[in-house]
């Protein structure tokens, strides 16, 4: 099968920089797969502000915007495509294109947070913090004003190996019904338990399963290049695991990410090598799809 890698060269949603460079970076491993690298289109002094409730708001919903249009374009042609962060606010126009391209489909969210704080409930105002609850309908419409499609239904999403909720954040996972699974919950019930539940919840009446990683799921102390870091994270062969039961299942699989790398933090490229290994597996899968 055809892929295309789309290199989401930003970090808007995120008061820190870095994650901007890792599109440009990893996609120096993998040459021979088409690839397009997008930038913001215009110059973006960043909100540092804790304040500022809506950092970077304009400038990353233009982005967006063109990522949106490059994906569906990318979508529509047959290609299995994969986005590569930059920052996680990057899955809105990731996963919105495929529900423009597939029609109703599951999420599987691998990732230490949930990303389901609002305009509302958030505490930093950084936007990679709300993609979840925007590409679920739970308010943050500002966000997907591109997209004129529906969204993903709650009850279809599965957020894997969260262990930072933010107060308010908490209250809006519950309204919303969605499905988590915490670091214990892998390691008490097996990941292959998990997983297996995990793709089932996400495939009901759906026709696919978006899945996207990201790398601050895994423990800082195995992948230290990452913006915001979480400690009790699951291990760099954990992760390696989950990513093989998603690429052995590619057949159910309609897109994927890969996020958060941050270069800048990166402790000799450790991070880097991993999310290479990560790419690789899926890529491998998708080639024989």
């Amino acid at each position: 099968m055809d892929i295309n890698i789309i290199g989401a060269a930003s970090d808007l949603g995120v008061s820190l920089d870095g994650t901007s460079k890792a599109p440009e970076l990893l996609l120096q491993h993998f040459r021979e797969i088409s690839s397009e690298l997008i930038s913001p289109s215009e110059p973006c002094t960043k909100s540092l502000t804790r304040e500022d409730k809506r950092k970077n708001e304009g400038a990353l919903n233009r982005f967006n915007a063109e990522l949106y249009s490059r994906a569906v374009s990318s979508k529509a042609s047959g290609s299995f495509t994969v986005f590569l962060g930059g920052d996680h606010s990057c899955a809105i126009p990731s996963v919105l294109s495929s529900v423009t391209q597939y029609g109703r489909i599951g999420v599987m969210w691998i990732d230490a947070h949930t990303d389901y704080n609002t305009f509302r409930t958030t505490e930093t105002g950084n936007i990679h913090g709300l993609p979840l609850a925007c590409i679920s309908g739970f308010e943050c419409g500002e966000l997907r004003e591109f997209h004129s499609g529906g969204t993903v239904d709650p009850q279809n999403i599965c957020v894997i190996g969260a262990r930072s909720i933010d107060r308010d954040e908490k209250d809006n996972v519950k309204k919303a019904g969605i499905h988590l699974y915490s670091v214990d919950d892998l390691r008490e019930r097996g990941i292959a338990s998990v997983m297996e539940e995990a793709f089932s919840i996400c495939l009901n009446g759906t026709s696919a399963v978006h899945v996207s990683f990201d790398l601050d799921v895994i423990d800082p102390t195995e992948a230290p290049g990452v913006s915001v870091p979480e400690k009790d994270g699951i291990t760099k062969r954990e992760a390696l695991l989950i990513n093989s039961i998603v690429s052995g299942r590619i057949d159910e699989v309609c897109s994927y990410d890969l996020v958060e790398l941050n270069p800048l933090r990166d402790t000799e490229g450790r991070t880097e090598t991993t999310a290479c290994r990560l790419l690789d597996q899926l890529l491998v899968s998708v080639k024989s799809k």
